[in-house]
Parts: C-alpha cells; sequence; structure tokens
C-alpha cells in the first residue's frame, strides 16, 4: 500500500509533466495561428505546430521526469520538509525508527501544504508568446498584410494544357506545334492590397481595373500568336523563346489563342471565359439612432449613434452631411454642414465601428428648426472611388409658440389649410412599408396597411369638409363637437375677407337700420345651415380648383380602398396622382400677373352659332411603333445555315462576319449561363474560322442556334373563327373516331 506522501509525490510529478505539455502546446500555437492568418493554409500550420511541438518536446523531455527530481525540488524550495522528501522513495522496511518518524511527518507536511507546492514550470512565459502572436494575426488580418505573403510564383494549379485545332485540315502536320508551357499572371489592382496571382488556368475571374498578363512558350518555332478577346485581335509579343502578351481586364466575355506555324497553317484554341468581379460599395449600418427624432425647448438636444462601417478592400473616408432648415413656405433657408466622427477613421480598414454625437445648440438650431443628415463613405477604390450613403434621418426641435395668420391691409387670403401637406407623409409610409415586408410578419404588415387606409380616409374627409361636403358615420360622440362646428361655418368667410364696411358699424348712424329692419331680420338657422345653392357659401375655391379638389378625392378613395385589402403596391398610384392634382391646386390658388400683349381674333358674327363645320380638319396620325428585334444576327445566321445546308456552299468572306456579330450577341448569354451556351459559342467560332465544314456540322450548329431564339409572342390580331363550347366538343369527338377508325 502506498502512503500519502509518496503518493503526493506521484500526482506532483503528472501535474509537472501535464503543465509541461501545455507549455510546449503555447508555444508552438501562437506561431501556427499567424502562419494560417497569413497563408490561409491549414496544412502548413498544422505542420508548423507539429515541427514546433516537436522541436521543444525533445529539447525539455517531460517524459523523463522522475521521483527523484521531484523530491530534490521540493527539498530545495520549501524549507519545511527538511530535505527528508527522499525517504517517502525508500522502503519502509530499510529505515529506522527515527527515519520513519520522519518520514510520517514529512506526509503530513505535504499534505497541508499541497495547495502551495508547485511545479516549476513558467506558464506565464507561453502564454504572453501566444497572446503576442494572437495580436500580430489580429493586426495582419485587419491589415490585409497576409496578401503581402501569397505566393507570386508557387506551384500552378493543374489545369489542362490549352489545345490547338488547324482551321484548314489538309494543311495539318503530323507533329503539329503545340504549348510548352503556359501561364496566366493577374496583378490586381494596388489598392486591394493583394498579391499578384499565378495561374495555369485560362478561365480568368479577376477584379475590375487588374492587369492580365499571358505567357506561352511553344515546342517548335512559328510564326506569330495572337488573343482574340471576342472579335478584337491582339498579337502577342515575341519575348525569348515565348510570346506575352498584358492587358487591362474591363469587360466580360470570352478568348481564345490563335498562331500560324512555318508552313502558314493557322491553328485556334477553345474559347476561355472573362469574368469582371465588381468593387462591393462600403455598407453602412446605423446603430442606436431613430429615424425621426424630436426634442423639447428644456430637453438636452444631442444626438449619440455608432456607425459601422465595411469594406471588402476598406474604407477611405467617412463623414456626416447635416442640413439645417428655417423658415417654412416660401421663406425656408438651409445651410449644409460636413460633420467628421468623433473617432478617428482608419483609412484601409476593412471593418471599423465610429460613434457621433451631434450637440442641436451648437448647429444654432431654434424651436421649429429641422436637422436632416446622412452618413457617407468611401471605399479606396481607384481612379473613382465607391460611395455609398445611408438614409436620412430627421431631427426637430418642438415649437411651442406658433403665429396665427393674420389678415393685413394689402394680405391676401391664405386658402391652403396645413394639411395639404400630408399625402406625401402617407407615400413615404407606404413606400417604407413595401420595403419593410420582408423583414415584418403579415399580421403587422395587415395591420400597418390598414392604419395606413384609416390615415388616408382622414385626410379624405378633411378635404371633404374643407370644400363644404357633409360627414356622415360620426360617432355620437362627437355629436357635440358636430354641434359646435355647425354654429361657426356660417362666419368661414369671415377670417378669409377683408371686412372694410362692417368694421365700423356700431358707430354709423341707424336710420338706414330703422327704414328696412323688418326685411333685413336675421334667420335664427342660418348660422347652423350649410347653404350650398349660395356658390360664395358653399366653398372658398372656384369652380375649376373644386373640380381638381373631387378629383383629389377620388383617388384618395381608391388609394384608400387598397390600403384596405392590404395590398399597398397598388394604392401608390392612386396617391401619387392624388399629390400631383394637390400640387396643382396650391399652384393655382397663387395669383399671378396676367401677360399683356395679346389680343383675341375678333367673332365673325355671321358664322357664331351657325353650327358650319365644313372648315374644320380632323387630326390624325399614324404611327407604326418598332420595337427592337431579339438576337437579330443569330436568326440571319439560321437563315444563311438553311442556305448552306440546302446547296452545300461553301463559306464567304460575310459569313464569317455573320457568325462573329451572332457569336457577339451568343457570348452575352453564354456569360450568364456558360453550361448551356458555351458549347454552342464554340462551334459557331470554329465553323466562322474555318473554309470547309461538314453538312453534319452546320445541322448540329443550327439546331444548336434555334434553340437559343425565345419563342416569338403571339402578336394581336383579328380573327374569324367564334370558337364556341360545342365547336369544341365536336372536334373532340371526331378526333376520338378518327383515331378508334
Amino acid at each position: 500500500m502506498i502512503d500519502s506522501g509518496k503518493l503526493f509525490l506521484l500526482n506532483f510529478k503528472k501535474r509537472w509533466q501535464l503543465l509541461e505539455v501545455l507549455a510546449i502546446v503555447l508555444y508552438a500555437l501562437g506561431p501556427a495561428i499567424l502562419s494560417y492568418i497569413l497563408k490561409s493554409d491549414f496544412a502548413l500550420g498544422l505542420f508548423l505546430f507539429l515541427a514546433i511541438a516537436t522541436a521543444i518536446a525533445l529539447y525539455k523531455k517531460p517524459w523523463r521526469l522522475t521521483l527523484g527530481k521531484v523530491s530534490s525540488h521540493i527539498d530545495q524550495k520549501y524549507d519545511g520538509v527538511e530535505f527528508s522528501t527522499g525517504l517517502l522513495l525508500k522502503p519502509m522496511d530499510e529505515l529506522a525508527n527515527m527515519a520513519m518518524l520522519q518520514r510520517y511527518k514529512i506526509g503530513e507536511v505535504l499534505k497541508e501544504n499541497r495547495n502551495t507546492i508547485k511545479p516549476e514550470v513558467p506558464i506565464k512565459k507561453p502564454l504572453v508568446i501566444l497572446l503576442l502572436f494572437v495580436l500580430l494575426s489580429f493586426i495582419s488580418y485587419q491589415f490585409s498584410f497576409q496578401e503581402y505573403f501569397k505566393k507570386a510564383t508557387g506551384k500552378m494549379e493543374n489545369q489542362q494544357m490549352v489545345k490547338f485545332q488547324p482551321l484548314d485540315s489538309t494543311l495539318r502536320k503530323d507533329t503539329p506545334p503545340s504549348l510548352k508551357s503556359q501561364k496566366l499572371t493577374i496583378y490586381h489592382p494596388s489598392y486591394t492590397k493583394l498579391g499578384q496571382t499565378v495561374t495555369s488556368n485560362m478561365n480568368i475571374k479577376a477584379l475590375e481595373g487588374s492587369k492580365l498578363v499571358w505567357e506561352v512558350q511553344f515546342d517548335t518555332v512559328i510564326q506569330g500568336a495572337s488573343i482574340e478577346i471576342l472579335e478584337n485581335a491582339y498579337p502577342m509579343d515575341k519575348v525569348g523563346d515565348g510570346y506575352l502578351k498584358q492587358i487591362i481586364h474591363t469587360d466580360n466575355g470570352f478568348y481564345n489563342f490563335k498562331f500560324k506555324d512555318t508552313d502558314g497553317a493557322i491553328y485556334v484554341s477553345d474559347l476561355y471565359a472573362m469574368e469582371v468581379l465588381k468593387d462591393e460599395s462600403p455598407v453602412i449600418e446605423i446603430q442606436g439612432l431613430q429615424q425621426f427624432t424630436s426634442f423639447d425647448l428644456s430637453q438636452h438636444k444631442v444626438l449619440h449613434f455608432e456607425v459601422e462601417l465595411t469594406d471588402d478592400f476598406g474604407v477611405e473616408d467617412a463623414y456626416v452631411i447635416a442640413t439645417v432648415s428655417k423658415g417654412e413656405g416660401e421663406s425656408v433657408k438651409f445651410r449644409e454642414e460636413r460633420l467628421t466622427f468623433d473617432d478617428k477613421l482608419s483609412a484601409g480598414t476593412k471593418k471599423q465601428v465610429l460613434s457621433k454625437k451631434i450637440d442641436l445648440d451648437l448647429l444654432n438650431m431654434e424651436p421649429g428648426d429641422e436637422l436632416y443628415f446622412y452618413m457617407v463613405a468611401m471605399d479606396t477604390k481607384r481612379p473613382k472611388a465607391n460611395i455609398s450613403r445611408s438614409e436620412t434621418f430627421f431631427a426637430v426641435i418642438k415649437d411651442t409658440v406658433t403665429n396665427p395668420f393674420a389678415v393685413e391691409g394689402t394680405m391676401g387670403a391664405d386658402l391652403m389649410p396645413d394639411y395639404f401637406r400630408s399625402q406625401r407623409q402617407l407615400i413615404i409610409d407606404t413606400e417604407k412599408l413595401l420595403a419593410d415586408q420582408n423583414k415584418i410578419t403579415k399580421e403587422k404588415f395587415n395591420f400597418t396597411s390598414n392604419e395606413l387606409g384609416y390615415d388616408q380616409k382622414a385626410l379624405r374627409i378633411k378635404y371633404g369638409e374643407f370644400m363644404g361636403d357633409e360627414v356622415v358615420g360620426e360617432n355620437p360622440a362627437t355629436e357635440e363637437a358636430k354641434g359646435d362646428r355647425k354654429a361657426t361655418n356660417s362666419d368661414l368667410l369671415k377670417e378669409y375677407t377683408h371686412d372694410h364696411d362692417g368694421g365700423n358699424e356700431h358707430n354709423l348712424v341707424d336710420h338706414d337700420h330703422h327704414e328696412g329692419e323688418e326685411e333685413k331680420e336675421e334667420n335664427p338657422l342660418e348660422s347652423y345651415l350649410h347653404n350650398h345653392d349660395d356658390p360664395e357659401e358653399s366653398t372658398l375655391f372656384t369652380a375649376s380648383i373644386k373640380s381638381k379638389l373631387r378629383l383629389a378625392m377620388d383617388e384618395m378613395w381608391n388609394a384608400e380602398l387598397y390600403l384596405r385589402l392590404y395590398t399597398p403596391e397598388k394604392s401608390l398610384p392612386y396617391q401619387y396622382r392624388a399629390l400631383k392634382l394637390i400640387q396643382d391646386i396650391k399652384n393655382s390658388a397663387r395669383i399671378y400677373v396676367h401677360r399683356i400683349g395679346f389680343d383675341p381674333p375678333p367673332i365673325k358674327e355671321d358664322k357664331r352659332l351657325s353650327g358650319t363645320i365644313d372648315e374644320v380638319i380632323n387630326y390624325s396620325k399614324m404611327e407604326d411603333i418598332a420595337q427592337p428585334e431579339e438576337l437579330p444576327f443569330i436568326k440571319k445566321a439560321v437563315e444563311r445555315l438553311e442556305r448552306l445546308i440546302i446547296s452545300g456552299a461553301k463559306l464567304k468572306v460575310g459569313d464569317r462576319g455573320l457568325f462573329e456579330k451572332a457569336g457577339n450577341e451568343l457570348s452575352i448569354l453564354a456569360i450568364q449561363e456558360p453550361g448551356k451556351y458555351l458549347g454552342t459559342l464554340q462551334q459557331l467560332k470554329w465553323i466562322s474560322e474555318r473554309s470547309e465544314t461538314s453538312k453534319l456540322q452546320l445541322e448540329k450548329l443550327q439546331r444548336a442556334l434555334l434553340a437559343v431564339i425565345p419563342k416569338s409572342k403571339p402578336a394581336p390580331r383579328k380573327s374569324n373563327k367564334y370558337p364556341s363550347e360545342i365547336n369544341e366538343l365536336l372536334l373532340q369527338e371526331l378526333e376520338l373516331n378518327d383515331g378508334s377508325n
């Protein structure tokens, strides 16, 4: 049986070995993480981890730790054991009585101090080294340092070599020239901080503005080589034993290689895709800010929010555009300012969070002023940066003191109420509801649409009251307010007119009043009724303005209908038309100076009201609206192929041009669906280059091009047939009888 003292030494040894292994793992893990961040190669990171761990383990040899070393370490570090821990390792039968008592004493001391006695393993040092490597890895990832460590001339992807076929099979050699080596180098734009990419894969997918460099080397001497991109040919420059060509990658398309050997035979390769990757605009996300914020005059008028900026290659600049509006109507004034963020922007960082505090008092805003602001972010793209802007946010200081409209000596009446502008807000809320349709539940969407319909109804009723219409369907709770409104409707014109004759009536002589006292006796019900028979009492508008307002109310009715039916997208056209009519009414209510200098022609009295319309010519206009034809060159190519198949004639120079134009049309479709149209594009390219083609190949190409052409839509036309259900049943019965016979 093992006593407690020796058992402590065994456990202490195991703990020491585990800490040694942990320190080795921490030492090796840091460089492995950094190498994975820089190279994006998990196998390389794992190999580096195992290599460093193995090297440190061979150096420290934790498996060679013995109980004697553990005992010696405890004797040197702790005075309470009196250099007697070695007694715990000797057999009991070899110890004297005093030694056995000392052994028992040491076992008790170790048992009491087991939490204070620790192995001699510096675990803090490897932990600090690991944190240092983690910090370097984070900095490398944040600033894209890993792009500088990518292999520029590393191992190339094992792709199939470019193969060539002769245009004229009669000139084909037994051993035609072939490529000895092929290499494509992509130099990414400098602002991306990406290293160059080297590959043998000729299909290109690179960022817009990248420089493409092709290098090919043939096994024999040739006359020259070129690259054909769509309908353009670019000769390659001879450099040493090979050929080189470089262009700037700007457009999608397809290309192929072409060369001429020493005997004059021309060889063409397969088609390869060129795809342009667009640099995305920065993404702006605002946190902690509502779309509309209002403050009372006594409140602390400060907006505080955070903006998260994200871009694929780094953000160059970001700022806030703030516009302060003062006044209202035609006297409104705007002041625009550019505000910087409170945090310093790290140019070139892919992701960062900036904070901003906007103090409305520092912007010299007063009650009634409004603030409109939005965020702008620019990326590092050159020569022209991508610019993104956020949605617009609003802040307003409530104006608790308003000046009512007053009629002065030479001022006109303000006929337009304030709620004429609320139709625009309804449009904004409807468009926002449609934009958030996929983000909210169906119940909330329907509820909001119904609420907008109620607001549209309230607006329509307001306009109806302003025109003098009766309001129906009111709740009993509103009867008292309705009675008060009826009591004041008779004086509706009083605040909009100049009563120069009645302002001093109490000082006038009253002899006229006594003469017609009975005739001018007031009707006691007159102040409680709407006199619609009198146009001066029924509305404040002229007939033309009243008709436009009636049309606007009809549009509001239809807009409310579709909002109630939970289809706000159908309601928007009616809302826009109602808003346009309202704007026309506002403009027509203004006073303009009539232009002078026009005299209308005199009316001939002998022809007036005679009804003679012989000299009146009806206006008629005929116009043929031609729609652009889809894929015109592909259709012409199909027609030309049909003639070549029937006649067996050879291709002409004009045919090659036609097939090239058809190939350009087909390449646009092939970029979107390469698996479906790339083979057809390759066949078209071969046939346009070769002088002789078999009939089977022409038929195969014609079928492929016919599959490309979309089915034409049936044009509207007059039909002399009058199909009916009886005729259809009769035709079906005849078909059944013919099938049975």
